[in-house]
């Protein structure tokens, strides 16, 4: 038992430093935890032994080190993410009966990991492995309401394109979209992708309330009036949050 607590120390301070922009002061990492000067120094030439912080001597500061991304590479390798995700996923293709996507953001495009159909379904070009502009996709959108401002910027420097003539065409037009998909706790799009076609999604979150993958519903717009699409969002968003509560995340507070 006495081993817990300098366990979660140490994960606290990888926790710190994957948030970080760059290596911090070992003073920096004892004052945001909240711990002695000396028993941070202690505990990171400790993490240091065993690679997962690395000591940066000329700037006097403390980065992540080669174990801490060799774990990282590891996570990827099991694809947890996904596995985490699939038993949600046809869950909701049988309540829903309708198609049923994963994507993460990949820069300023979705990437979509896993896609779930049932028996009768049209055919999409947002397919597993395929990317498309996050601006014009629902979950795209619902990934980008939750990122700060200074992101969006630098994700969208200049006019934004479209392919059916639908969708966002500025900065400030998707920013005016955006916050209202916050405020509801869905996003949607119609026709952006494919005309006839339209879809709800909701975003999963991680342990800091970051934005991690948003689960997407794709139906015939001609299938569900306007009216019902809140009803369709609902399960999306309990598929989303519990998603989220797998992942040990939080949603952030609005």
């Amino acid at each position: 038992m006495s081993q817990a607590p300098a366990a979660r120390r140490a994960l606290a301070v990888l926790r710190l430093l994957a948030a970080s922009a760059g290596p911090l002061p070992a003073s920096a990492i004892a004052r945001d935890l909240g711990l002695p000067r000396s028993t941070t120094y202690h505990l990171l030439a400790a993490m240091a032994e065993d690679g997962f912080v690395a000591h940066v001597p000329e700037e006097r500061r403390w980065g992540l080190g080669v174990a801490a991304f060799e774990i990282g590479s590891a996570y990827l390798r099991h694809g947890p993410l996904e596995r985490l995700a699939r038993p949600l996923l046809r869950r909701l293709v049988d309540r829903a009966g309708e198609i049923v996507q994963l994507g993460v953001l990949h820069g300023a495009e979705t990437l979509y990991l896993l896609k779930e159909q049932p028996p009768r379904h049209v055919t999409l070009v947002t397919d597993v492995g395929v990317r498309m502009p996050a601006h014009l996709t629902a979950s795209g959108r619902s990934m980008l309401a939750h990122l700060p401002p200074a992101q969006l910027r630098a994700l969208f420097p200049g006019p934004l394109v479209t392919r059916t003539g639908h969708g966002p065409t500025s900065l400030r037009e998707l920013r005016r979209g955006l916050r209202e998909d916050a405020r509801r706790g869905w996003s949607m799009e119609d026709g952006h992708i494919t005309e006839g076609l339209a879809s709800i999604a909701a975003c999963a979150f991680d342990h800091n309330a970051h934005p991690t993958a948003a689960i997407t519903l794709t139906f015939r717009r001609a299938d569900h009036p306007e009216e019902t699409w809140p009803d369709l969002a609902a399960p999306v968003q309990a598929t989303a949050a519990a998603l989220t509560a797998r992942l040990t995340g939080r949603a952030p507070a609005h």
